[in-house]
């Protein structure tokens, strides 16, 4: 059996990383950007950051910043015509997830019109083309799509969210910045911060883990473990170490997939636009608990990662809770919502939001096969 690991080409981490933009910008020979990102990282002075940079050294380049928390399918369609509209030659993406999906889906339609739709991208496209080329600037420690060949697009007409797996989409350039994540609201470092937890754990014991993607993950959860409490409270050092373990978690998921707590996740954010990374975070405790027995000993090494002592002499069964115990513990500490309630889920639509998830291109990978029944019954668990 072989194993494919796709990475994107270049990555630079640390505070003030991106003065690297400009090097590389001129090194590659870019004519014009179309920055893509929010208005509320414009108001917040997030994006000048890195524009200034761009006016001091003369490079081209137009704003668009309609990008909005789960962005739409009306978003990409716009950016593809702004895109077209300022002559750019390349992207630049400011943000969280959301501004990196929609980059990655107006570089792929652009080079590869045929999927103008946006719905055609769903799953694995059959793109022909790279995307036109992506610099990618985290503003969140969380998603890790500078480094993930993932995105996710909101179809508002079917409330409903679909991932896109396409090679093709991954930036040519990334920058870790924590400068750029260090005025993020304290709820949005620990929803950001569940979400990378989220995706290192799942990553972990997903069908197609093996042993670069387990080394990756487990890492992950070490550094997210021991940083995101220090990052929620405004310590500069745990702000850098959540921007890099993020990241590290995003290298293994991007190319092994996720689970069941994405493929519940999504729906939520589709019906009631629940933030992802809160999304996950309530979810997460109760699905490990659901994968416990299909985990091997990997939930030993996730308490022991997480910072359970001990957890060598456990018996299984007893490391396995402790391991969701120490999760529960980290999602409560850092102010996330323990039920779906409190997010807005309502009961009636929990048959709609089970079919949903039933039908996520996530689900398939969850260590634990499933079914629209089973899926009811965790969400309603966790009303």
């Amino acid at each position: 059996m072989s194993h494919r690991m796709i990475l994107n080409e270049t990555s630079y981490f640390g505070a003030g990383a991106r003065a690297e933009l400009v090097g590389e910008v001129k090194r590659r020979g870019y004519k014009k950007a179309l920055v893509v990102t929010d208005a509320v990282l414009v108001k917040a002075g997030t994006v000048a950051k890195v524009t200034s940079l761009m006016d001091a050294a003369g490079l081209a380049y137009e704003l668009f910043d309609k990008v909005m928390p789960n962005p739409t399918i009306g978003v990409v369609k716009e950016g593809v015509a702004a895109f077209a509209k300022a002559k750019a030659d390349y992207l630049v993406a400011i943000g969280g997830g959301s501004p990196q999906d929609t980059a990655k889906a107006i570089g792929i339609i652009t080079n590869n019109p045929e999927f103008s739709d946006v719905r055609s991208l769903e799953g694995v496209a059959p793109t022909r083309k790279p995307s036109v080329p992506i610099i990618a600037l985290a503003t969140t420690a969380g998603t890790a799509a500078e480094v993930t060949i993932n995105y996710v697009i909101t179809d508002e007409e079917k409330r409903r969210k679909f991932v896109c797996v396409d090679p093709h989409d991954i930036p040519v350039v990334a920058v870790i910045d924590s400068e750029l994540m260090a005025t993020m609201p304290t709820p949005l470092k620990a929803a950001t911060g569940m979400d990378a937890l989220t995706h290192a754990i799942e990553g972990y014991i997903t069908k197609g883990a093996w042993e670069l993607s387990d080394a990756l993950h487990i890492k992950a959860i070490e550094i997210i473990g021991r940083s995101l409490r220090a990052s929620c409270a405004g310590d500069a050092k745990g702000v850098e170490d959540m921007a890099l373990g993020q990241y590290v978690a995003g290298m293994g998921f991007s190319n092994v997939g996720l689970g069941l707590v994405h493929g519940m996740a999504h729906p939520l954010g589709a019906f009631y636009n629940t933030p992802h990374g809160v999304a996950n975070a309530v979810l997460l405790p109760t699905l490990m608990a659901y994968n416990a027995d299909y985990t091997g000993e990997k939930y030993r090494a996730i308490a022991a990662a997480l910072g359970v002592k001990g957890t060598e002499a456990m018996p299984i069964a007893e490391a396995r809770k402790a391991a969701v115990a120490a999760v529960e513990t980290l999602s409560k500490d850092v102010g996330i919502p323990a039920k779906l309630s409190e997010v807005g889920v309502k009961a009636g639509d929990i048959p709609a939001l089970a079919e949903a998830a039933l039908a996520d291109v996530c689900t398939g990978g969850n260590p634990r096969d499933t079914s629209i029944p089973e899926i009811e019954a965790l969400y309603r668990s966790i009303l």
